[in-house]
């Protein structure tokens, strides 16, 4: 975005990953979570932190909803099904193929969207597509797990925003900036939890997420203007999700002197690009 230019673009955080972004009286979402507990049910795991998440505000009206990869806090069919308009479409990466075994932790998520019948176009990396006012690619991302993810390069009216869902650290950050930055907005994970989940043993003591120095400099590579911090407070469980305590602040010190502005919205708040 150049100086002088009016507002093209609103951003909302709606909790935890979720995103909806608005261009020409029209919106759309990314990783909409529409009910914490749901992700953890069947499972042990009680008492739990959870996030606090809001609904879209064009709930019932949303053009599309992006899905940077099918974990069930990153796709949530019900969340989906209320939120988007008639014939509405789900993107998300394309299927790497494999077992049951393999695809222990996205089988969930496939099942409920097909229950839903919801419309789904899978991505493949770099593929682009325009929906309504905006232009969307799938920039490759690195899942933990090793399931497929991506992240989002949006434009509407010259203002450019990506969201990295809960990639790790890679190398794709300079071939993103190249073919779609600068960007005016990196939405970026900050939390880095390390996992431990059966069917990927043994674990890794790396961070599975962006933390907070991982993010900082993400954001720098990518060439941000601005960069907002998300997927932050929820799901500690030690021994199995652990995370580190006041993320937020940790990566306010880590992305301090860096050639970004940090923009911290609330919940349900609207920021202007």
């Amino acid at each position: 975005m150049t100086d002088g230019e009016d507002v093209h673009m609103q951003i909302r955080w709606l909790g935890w990953a979720g995103v909806e972004l608005e261009a020409q009286g029209e919106s759309l979402v990314i990783d909409l979570l529409g009910r914490p507990e749901g992700v953890l049910e069947g499972t042990s795991l009680s008492g739990v932190p959870l996030p606090k998440v809001v609904a879209p505000h064009a709930e019932g009206h949303v053009l599309a909803g992006l899905c940077t990869h099918l974990h069930r806090d990153h796709t949530d069919a019900g969340a989906l099904a209320r939120a988007l308009r008639p014939g509405g479409t789900v993107l998300h990466p394309e299927s790497f193929g494999g077992d049951d075994h393999e695809n222990l932790w996205t089988l969930k998520a496939e099942a409920e969207l097909a229950a839903h019948d919801l419309p789904r176009r899978p991505m493949g990396l770099w593929e682009t597509t325009t929906i309504g006012p905006f232009t969307i690619a799938a920039v490759p991302a690195v899942d933990t797990l090793g399931d497929p993810q991506v992240s989002w390069a949006i434009e509407a009216d010259g203002t450019r925003v990506i969201h990295l869902g809960d990639t790790m650290f890679h190398g794709y950050w300079w071939r993103a900036a190249h073919r779609y930055g600068p960007f005016d907005a990196v939405l970026t994970p900050i939390n880095g939890p390390t996992v431990c989940f059966p069917h990927c043993q043994p674990p890794s003591p790396y961070p599975s997420a962006l933390d907070a120095r991982h993010a900082a400099v993400a954001a720098r590579l990518l060439q941000a203007r601005t960069a907002i911090p998300m997927h932050y407070d929820g799901f500690h469980a030690d021994g199995f999700y652990t995370t580190q305590p006041e993320e937020l602040a940790r990566f306010l010190e880590a992305a301090d002197g860096e050639p970004y502005e940090v923009l911290t919205p609330g919940l349900d708040e609207e920021l202007a690009l």
